[in-house]
């Protein structure tokens, strides 16, 4: 099953119901496909096959989905870009894929058309000069009709680029297998229903972006674009279009129960509340439920490569718990290595802290990096796919994560895993937000250090450290020896920690 046999069959199921909205303008499922087939025609009078790749440099638009769904019929490579990415990363996303086609707005123009490039795709423009077809041209200059492809489910739906926070953004094919799959995971693991109306925020360029709208389309839903997060604009947009199901970074969740006006609204239609891409605080899960009252409020722990891992319904009677292996998962904790000498079968016991990795026979499982051997052989061995994340297994058989190989900290010998601690500093009623990370020290090799958003400006590092002594679930040597307050925490625009930027030194004084 292709994804434009599925978005047809939408169609064909409710022509009339509300497909997208964007601002004033209503698009039907009818309308979207006569548009979506005008450009799939004038996309293929160009030269575009099968599996070519186009890349894509838009924000959340009608014309960013239409070409979606135009180029999924036709069957190339829908490759969307982080439009935040450095110029230097988006030629090389540009040239590792070798676009045939570029797609972009006005505002990555320069970037995009004063690249050094491998070879001279065509450009696309949307409200761009100088380009050689612009969307419009598209749109008007296209037919009804366009050549039926044969696409098999195996065949590369889309390209999506992690955004990572080393090393070269790398690219993680997805065929229409992975994309249908975890879409209907998706869908039955946070209890949907037919015709939902989420908030289309979540840049489709992330793979919480592409759920969502695909989701949408399967359930004959409606997706509200919209090209930038504002939480007042969201906010007023989930009570003007009885949004039902949201799916978003804690980041922005945040960023809506504060905002001053929420205490004024009310927010009947609203169902579920589903998060990913990083931890939610006790506190932030408490606010989101009095403020939103969900029927279901759901943790996902996944992926770009496999979508799912494990999803958690029950994020407020266990706070930061991630559950269970979703429906086509199969997980394993395994002595922790970072060189990855370990093998699959060296299992931890129960309550231990291993590595969590996940079977690649799942449906929802890419086959390996885009022209990146050396990363698919660091992160898949003998059919399992690690993932660097270290967690443990309570005694109900949920899954919580502890931390990062890579951000475990070695202090004189012994092994910290940041997230006991955050946890810890967490529930201290001055702090708002808290991250931890092992700074070098020529004593102890790696010390705790406490990077503190603060809720309460009266609160000191005296206090913390105190605080932390005598805190009966941490250990006296595990405590922070160095606190940094900042007003707030370095996030990338998937709404993870900016790990980098901390331990570069970047924020290394007292900021509020």
């Amino acid at each position: 099953m292709n994804l434009g046999q599925l978005f047809q069959f939408s169609v064909y199921r409710y022509p009339d119901n509300i497909a997208i909205v964007q601002g004033d303008r209503r698009v039907t499922f009818a309308e979207l496909n006569q548009e979506v087939n005008r450009v799939a025609s004038s996309l293929q009078r160009l030269g575009l096959k099968k599996q070519d790749r186009v890349l894509v440099l838009l924000k959340n638009r009608i014309e960013t989905i239409v070409l979606f769904w135009a180029i999924q019929k036709i069957g190339a490579v829908f490759t969307p870009i982080n439009l935040r990415l450095s110029p230097e990363d988006i030629h090389y996303c540009i040239n590792d894929v070798e676009a045939k086609f570029v797609i972009f707005e006005e505002s990555s123009a320069h970037t995009v058309m004063q690249g050094e490039l491998s070879s001279r795709p065509i450009y696309i423009g949307l409200n761009v000069d100088n380009v050689d077809v612009s969307y419009t041209e598209l749109l008007n200059h296209g037919s009804e009709t366009f050549y039926s492809t044969l696409i098999d489910d195996d065949d590369i739906s889309v390209i999506l680029y992690t955004s990572g926070t080393t090393g070269r953004p790398k690219g993680v094919p997805r065929s229409h297998k992975n994309e249908y799959a975890s879409t209907l995971a998706h869908i039955f693991q946070c209890y949907y229903e037919w015709h939902e109306c989420t908030l289309g925020v979540m840049p489709i360029y992330h793979t919480m972006g592409l759920r969502s709208l695909i989701a949408m389309v399967l359930c004959n839903g409606t997706f509200v674009s919209m090209p930038d997060f504002d939480a007042h604009e969201c906010l007023n947009t989930m009570v003007e279009e009885k949004v039902s199901c949201l799916y978003l970074t804690p980041t922005m969740y945040h960023d809506l129960v504060h905002h001053p006006e929420v205490k004024y609204m009310t927010f009947p239609s609203l169902r579920t509340l589903v998060y990913a891409g990083a931890p939610m605080s006790k506190a932030l899960i408490q606010k989101c439920t009095e403020i939103f009252a969900p029927q279901h409020f759901i943790n996902h722990y996944g992926s770009t490569e496999i979508y799912t891992f494990t999803t958690c319904s029950e994020v407020t009677k266990k706070p930061g718990c991630a559950g269970k292996p979703g429906i086509h998962q199969h997980i394993r904790l395994v002595v922790p290595d970072p060189e990855r000498k370990a093998s699959p079968l060296e299992t931890v016991k129960k309550g231990e802290i291993g590595e969590i990795i996940v079977d690649m026979s799942s449906s929802e499982a890419f086959k390996g990096y885009w022209n990146r051997p050396d990363a698919t052989a660091s992160s898949i061995k003998d059919g399992w796919y690690f993932t660097g994340d270290l967690g443990y297994v309570d005694d109900e058989g949920d899954l919580y994560i502890v931390g990062r190989i890579d951000e475990m900290i070695l202090y004189g010998g012994e092994n910290i895993h940041p997230q006991e601690v955050e946890r810890v500093i967490q529930d201290h009623p001055k702090v708002e937000d808290v991250v931890v990370v092992g700074e070098k020290d020529e004593r102890w090799g790696q010390i705790v250090v406490a990077y503190v958003v603060p809720k309460d400006d009266t609160v000191s590092v005296q206090e913390l450290d105190q605080y932390c002594k005598q805190h009966k679930q941490l250990s006296n040597y595990i405590r922070p020896r160095k606190y940094i307050f900042l007003a707030e925490l370095p996030r990338t625009t998937a709404g993870k920690i900016a790990y980098r930027k901390l331990r570069d030194g970047q924020y290394s004084e007292y900021i509020f």
